[in-house]
């Protein structure tokens, strides 16, 4: 009798702790899912360079997972790279943010700007509280280029600067 009552209760244990895998697992799945304000960004994706006598400026773009894109750009001098840094789109609750981290700079942690405004080839982040940048901005230029340009107050004085590239 014993067995019994105990083999009866391993068995509702195991289907109770079954049943909660599937539930945590269907909430990190997420099937079928949509995230509209990442998906403005599939023209991210790919590598983006501009091979320039001052130096090569890459940047490349996957999709790491439905909801978010990974990214990395790096800067290079005759096979010396002067820059790097990682970036990622996130989509949070509708919300979409451009994510940095570069290593000599935030001590190395990563600086979120939000999506202030998008046009179907314009995407814009800000984050007001940062020193520089404080606006991060990608236009879309046909099919084979993008712009990003980087604005704020760098040294008390307004600052822009351009990047242009095009695809690979």
């Amino acid at each position: 009798m014993i067995k019994k009552v105990l083999y009866g209760s391993a068995i509702v244990m195991m289907t109770t702790i079954s049943c909660k895998k599937e539930t945590v697992m269907e909430k990190t799945a997420q099937p079928g899912k949509r995230f509209a304000a990442l998906e403005k960004a599939n023209w991210f994706l790919g590598r983006w360079e501009n091979n320039a006598p001052e130096g090569n400026l890459s940047e490349i773009w996957k999709k790491q997972n439905d909801s978010t894109f990974s990214g990395e750009s790096y800067f290079v001098i005759k096979n010396d790279t002067v820059f790097a840094e990682t970036v990622s789109l996130e989509e949070q609750n509708g919300k979409l943010s451009y994510v940095v981290t570069v290593p000599n700079q935030n001590d190395a942690k990563p600086v979120a700007f939000e999506l202030t405004s998008s046009e179907a080839n314009t995407l814009i982040f800000e984050n007001p509280k940062h020193d520089y940048p404080n606006k991060i901005i990608y236009n879309q230029v046909g099919t084979d280029s993008l712009v990003a340009e980087i604005r704020g107050r760098k040294d008390g004085k307004e600052k822009n600067e351009f990047f242009r590239m095009k695809k690979k």
